[in-house]
């Protein structure tokens, strides 16, 4: 199975990325050398072979217990910051206009 100009096309428009004739021409030879190359595996058997979805078998949970300890104060944090306002950390805006918040 190989892509069309028309399939790149599709993809590119799923994923947002913008691209011009010249690119979409590119990128549909580099995919079909890409699925060229994977060819080969499709020769093996794989009927009755469990999919694998993590490299090592058995691993469930690796973060931590979500335990409940002491914190900083809020005054605390408060008192060591620029600007506060309401009890809130005050930082100026970054995106669109306005006045500082």
């Amino acid at each position: 199975m190989y892509l069309t100009e028309e399939d790149v096309r599709e993809i590119a428009a799923y994923t947002r990325i913008a691209l011009v004739d010249g690119e979409v021409t590119d990128l549909k030879s580099d995919l079909n050398a890409i699925i060229e190359t994977l060819k080969p595996i499709t020769q093996y058997d794989l009927s009755g072979v469990e999919p694998t979805f993590h490299p090592i078998d058995g691993l469930s949970n690796v973060m931590r217990e979500d335990v409940i300890k002491p914190s900083m104060l809020r005054e605390t944090a408060l008192a060591l910051a620029t600007s506060t306002e309401n009890g809130q950390y005050r930082i100026p805006t970054i995106l669109g206009e306005g006045s500082n918040r």
